[in-house]
């Protein structure tokens, strides 16, 4: 078991809430949006709470903008810290991006320029983070859609570099590798040979949109036969990770998404037995 999960998990969603509490689903565990329960007139914490007391959980969160510019929220993050203790979760990730200032947010997760400068402004703020939760945190990759003239790395290598600075762990997210270099039109045959696998503590995958000559990561779909073949190509290098199926719009049934954990899940079997 690593850390108190093992195998395939699913994003926590309140459509769910009731066929998730209804019956007892073996070998599952959850991974709760903290911006849902932390904003004013949130989502039900009761029923959180009673997830929480059935299953492991793991949180993630979207508000951080952790590459930004304007000072921490710390208010922000010691809400997480409350929400965290109060869920029993067992690890906390966010993204490696930046989304605006505590007065105006973007609603979308931008990513950072691949440059020495952005991995020094990134580690000090991870360092910080860390320091206030007393513990390491996962820092995910994000889909990018433009990239920055000035780049001096590759995303892979940007992200490891951050984490082995920060000593912090690694949310690899499948979909968001093949989305960006779908978009950029970039091989992605070595990079799992760049990424630390010993920080990769978790893995997503989600299901992405195609657009007129662009992939948009909606996760309002299935996960996508490439994706599938990019993560099997992950677990035959490295081994079985924590593997959560994100689906975030265009909900479906409970079972449905179910259906998604079992696929992934026979893979991991087969690559572990």
């Amino acid at each position: 078991m690593s850390n108190g999960i093992e195998g395939v998990g699913v994003g926590l969603r309140p459509c769910h809430f009731e066929a998730i509490l209804s019956q007892n689903h073996d070998d599952i565990w959850f991974e709760i949006l903290a911006d849902n329960f932390l904003i004013p007139g949130g989502l039900n914490k009761k029923l959180l709470l009673e997830v929480c007391d059935r299953y492991p959980v793991v949180l993630h969160s979207v508000g951080l903008s952790l590459g930004g510019v304007h000072p921490l929220d710390w208010n922000y993050i010691d809400a997480i810290k409350g929400l965290k203790d109060a869920t029993g979760s067992i690890w906390y990730s966010e993204h490696l991006s930046f989304s605006g200032d505590m007065t105006y947010r973007v609603p979308d997760l931008l990513p950072l320029p691949y440059t020495e400068e952005a991995v020094q402004h990134v580690v000090r703020r991870i360092e910080q983070v860390q320091e206030r939760l007393s513990e390491r945190i996962l820092i995910e990759n994000v889909s990018s859609y433009l990239q920055f003239p000035n780049n001096e790395m590759t995303e892979v290598e940007f992200v490891s570099e951050v984490a082995t600075r920060a000593d912090c762990d690694i949310l690899l997210d499948i979909n968001n590798i093949f989305v960006s270099s779908s978009n950029h039109r970039q091989d992605v045959s070595d990079c799992f040979d760049i990424i630390p696998a010993d920080r990769v503590k978790q893995i997503h995958l989600a299901g992405y949109e195609a657009k007129e000559g662009y992939l948009l990561d909606s996760h309002n779909h299935p996960v996508t036969e490439p994706v599938w073949d990019l993560f099997k190509h992950y677990i035959d290098k490295v081994g079985s990770k924590p593997t959560l199926i994100e689906w975030d719009s265009n909900m479906p049934s409970f079972q449905r998404l179910l259906s998604e954990q079992t696929i992934a899940q026979t893979l991991l079997d087969e690559r572990s037995g």
